[in-house]
């Protein structure tokens, strides 16, 4: 059974159709990415994907169970975790706190006034454990808004793991990064993926990131699926060459 499974959804405002008839299966385990040129309406699939925006028509299961209807929210409850496109931290908090606020937020403490002593030993242990997995331990009594862009990129997908997803998106993970960055970040998705094991959904422009990460590529073109299979299929496939990659001389 897929974990996510996205069924003829179709997104229209008024009558600009953003997204028109687009179907998407992932399997446990699997890493997913979505490409495409500007405006082939990526971002809106990941908002219906994640309860920002309700479809216009179309289903969406997590798991099997159809979650079309439920809020953004509550679908963070049910195992859905997502980073956005401009990364989403408290600059004016340390690595370790931004940590924090998902870790209690995930474990029903972030509005308790106290916590037992036990409870605070779990919080810290969870965070140590997101630290050590996005390699930011050094990292954790800083400032967020001092680090690279490529730290602050690892610290929200730390904050993401924190929830304990099930299925983890990411919107343009290495955006307006450099080499170094890029390495960077594309080292810890691959982390997470082979060695962890996560579910992951990646919308992403960097082609080696795509190609070197990527178990099954979807291409979007003005909001229809132009092809979707492995690395090696889309590289080959002369519409997407033509559309997105650029066609070969």
């Amino acid at each position: 059974m897929s974990l996510l499974e996205v069924r003829s959804v179709t997104k229209a405002f008024g009558s600009l159709v953003a997204v028109n008839d687009v179907s998407l299966s992932v399997a446990p385990g699997e890493l997913r990415a979505i490409i495409g040129p500007n405006g082939a309406g990526k971002t809106t699939f990941f908002n219906l994907i994640t309860g920002f925006f309700p479809p216009t028509s179309g289903h969406i299961l997590l798991d099997g169970k159809d979650i079309t209807e439920v809020a953004a929210v509550d679908r963070v409850g049910m195992g859905m975790a997502r980073t956005f496109q401009i990364t989403e931290i408290f600059p004016e908090l340390t690595v370790r706190e931004n940590i924090r606020v998902a870790v209690e937020s995930q474990a029903g403490l972030r509005l308790r006034p106290w916590i037992n002593r036990r409870q605070t030993a779990e919080v810290d242990d969870k965070i140590d454990e997101m630290l050590v997995a996005t390699r930011l331990t050094e990292q954790a009594d800083r400032l967020v808004g001092e680090l690279s862009h490529g730290d602050q990129r690892s610290a929200e997908i730390a904050m993401a793991l924190a929830l304990k997803p099930r299925i983890l998106l990411l919107d343009e993970p290495t955006a307006g990064m450099g080499e170094q960055e890029t390495f960077q970040v594309a080292g810890l998705i691959r982390r997470l993926h082979k060695h962890t094991g996560y579910t992951i959904v990646l919308i992403e422009h960097d082609m080696r990131v795509v190609f070197n990460l990527a178990d099954r590529i979807m291409v979007l073109t003005e909001g229809t699926l132009l092809a979707e299979g492995t690395p090696d299929e889309i590289a080959a496939n002369p519409a997407v060459q033509a559309a997105y990659l650029g066609t070969a001389e």
